[in-house]
């Protein structure tokens, strides 16, 4: 049994497809089925069968999956060890994050980093809450949030580390009478037109919390994602909006509001599989990622 063999049954098992685990491991379908045979022939049993979607594990493919992930962790510690006999921790680590949480907390990480024998990797990508769990797949660590729990929607079975805490403030145009308030309650937006989020996106939640709240109903004028697009629009005076306050850049248009009275408070979450974590590498890399969230301020 070989350790590639449990690695390929579990990934196609969570990706769906053979052409899936080629594209995300760049090799061929037909390498990974050559890999598939190979090791139904070194153990005796099939592991695939046809299904609708092109292929599914058997119950013996189902087993060696289960068991991939325990294998590889074991595997991870033994490297960890040898690492921390060699001394410092080495290696690349690949990070995937959100932006705005990436423009808080990456910046004093790779700035920790320099000098040392680790390595980045980065990718970007603004999702819905239970998206970022899918994305451990290709990362070593997740940067994720959520405004509802400390472990994001759909990471229930994943290392979960929250490293940081950031407010999200409303953001008013700077002619609006509530920006000169210290502070606002759910009674104070409404009415007011917002710039909100799409349903199911962690800031979304607040708007949903006064809402609750009010038993109002809030105008949304239009649902996007992007941070900079969201500033440029309330400092034109077109709404309201919900900003990070650690990442958001100061600015004469609009002013950050504390919000109180609903949950106002993400957690970001560093999330990953248990077998990359136990990496020495990596666990080094989340240490330092918690100690710049920590001095988040």
């Amino acid at each position: 049994m070989e350790v590639r063999h449990l690695e390929l049954l579990r990934d196609l098992r969570e990706r769906g497809t053979l052409g899936a685990v080629a594209a995300a491991t760049y090799r061929t379908p037909s390498a990974l089925s050559q890999q598939l045979r190979t090791a139904e022939r070194e153990l005796g049993v099939a592991l695939v069968e046809p299904a609708a979607r092109g292929l599914r594990l058997t119950w013996a493919g189902e087993i060696l999956a289960d068991g991939a992930g325990d294998v590889l962790a074991a595997l991870a510690r033994v490297e960890s060890a040898l690492d921390e006999g060699r001394g410092e921790p080495s290696g690349t680590v690949r990070i995937g994050t959100l932006p705005s949480a990436g423009a808080a907390l990456l910046p004093g990480l790779m700035g920790g980093l320099a000098g040392t024998r680790l390595r980045l990797e980065l990718e970007d990508f603004d999702l819905a809450e239970a998206d970022y769990a899918a994305r451990t797949l290709d990362h070593d660590l997740v940067i994720a949030h959520s405004l509802s729990a400390d472990v994001p929607a759909g990471a229930e079975g994943l290392f979960s580390r929250v490293v940081a805490r950031e407010p999200i403030d409303v953001a008013v145009p700077a002619s609006h009478p509530l920006a000169a308030r210290a502070s606002l309650v759910p009674e104070d937006v409404v009415g007011q037109p917002w710039i909100a989020v799409p349903r199911g996106f962690p800031f979304a939640t607040v708007l949903e919390g006064v809402e609750a709240a009010t038993g109002a109903t809030l105008e949304r004028i239009v649902e996007i994602r992007d941070n900079r697009l969201v500033e440029s629009l309330v400092g034109r005076g077109l709404g309201l909006a919900l900003l990070p306050r650690f990442s958001t850049p100061p600015s004469e248009d609009y002013r950050l509001v504390p919000l109180t009275g609903v949950r106002a408070t993400r957690a970001i979450v560093a999330i990953g599989r248990h077998d990359r974590v136990a990496r020495r590498a990596v666990s080094a890399v989340l240490d330092a990622l918690a100690e710049v969230g920590a001095g988040l301020n």
